[in-house]
């Protein structure tokens, strides 16, 4: 759940030389968050982390010498472009477990914990039309921006019409929704990292900080199997115990990660 104490060490600002744009500012208004202006985060001690305008796009961005990068939803460079062009095509796990390539017609996918949007870009390169729900609207905010860049982008512009940008909390959004709201409902919650804490990725980190733990899991769960028209899929650590409730009825496991299937009719075309 979004902790209302981790949005208040939230502030806005913007990179020296840049002007906050308008829509940045009535974010800041609408979540009552401290505009600041032009800062260093480097250097900015007021608030523990900033939504900061970068000349990079908008970013999470934690505040003092020792932070970490900022952390960004970029899908033209890095990871995401490289797994857009060499990623596997329907070979890749998490084909496998939405079941991409079992119709002629492309899946309509809801990512109910859309994050960063890693997995719903990868989804959309896969030739899927997918909602991302996203309950943080500091969160939503760096998704967004993110997905406008890569709508101007010429390459990128159409895998960015494959995805809508909706902030909402999944369980409280669907259970508002007819039957079925999609063809798949995947889902990757966030849950306590027990690990060795400086292993644990910067956006984790800033994530856990800002929304906290996906403490109703089981409900958005059971939400979205009533939901779906063919399937749940759910995310999960390698070694970590299913979501309570039913057991999964097929499981697609790799080396870090696998997925839990929850299947509720065989795929096919409309």
């Amino acid at each position: 759940m979004q902790s209302p104490s981790a949005i208040k060490s939230v502030a806005v600002a913007c990179e020296h030389g840049l002007s906050l744009e308008p829509k940045w500012q009535a974010l800041a208004a609408r979540l009552q968050l401290p505009v600041v202006g032009e800062v260093d985060p480097r250097h900015y001690h007021g608030h523990a982390m900033l939504l900061f305008q970068s000349s990079r796009g908008l970013v999470l961005q934690q505040t003092g010498k020792t932070a970490p990068g900022p952390v960004i939803a970029d899908f033209l460079h890095g990871k995401a472009d490289y797994r857009r062009k060499h990623g596997g095509g329907r070979g890749q796990l998490i084909a496998k477990a939405v079941g991409v390539g079992k119709r002629s017609t492309p899946l309509a996918i809801i990512d109910a914990t859309a994050g960063l949007g890693q997995d719903a870009f990868v989804l959309a390169t896969l030739g899927a039309s997918v909602r991302l729900l996203e309950r943080s609207a500091i969160v939503a905010a760096v998704l967004e921006d993110g997905i406008e860049r890569l709508s101007r982008d010429d390459e990128g512009r159409g895998l960015a019409q494959q995805m809508e940008l909706t902030e909402a909390d999944a369980s409280v959004w669907l259970a508002t929704q007819p039957e079925p709201a999609a063809d798949v409902i995947y889902l990757d919650p966030m849950f306590p990292h027990r690990g060795n804490s400086a292993s644990v990725k910067k956006e984790m980190t800033a994530f856990q900080t800002l929304v906290g733990a996906d403490d109703d899991a089981a409900e958005l769960l059971a939400q979205a199997l009533k939901k779906a028209r063919f399937r749940v899929v759910v995310k999960r650590p390698r070694k970590a115990a299913a979501i309570a409730g039913p057991r999964p009825d097929l499981v697609v496991t790799g080396k870090s990660t696998r997925y839990d299937v929850y299947i509720i009719a065989a795929i096919g075309d409309p």
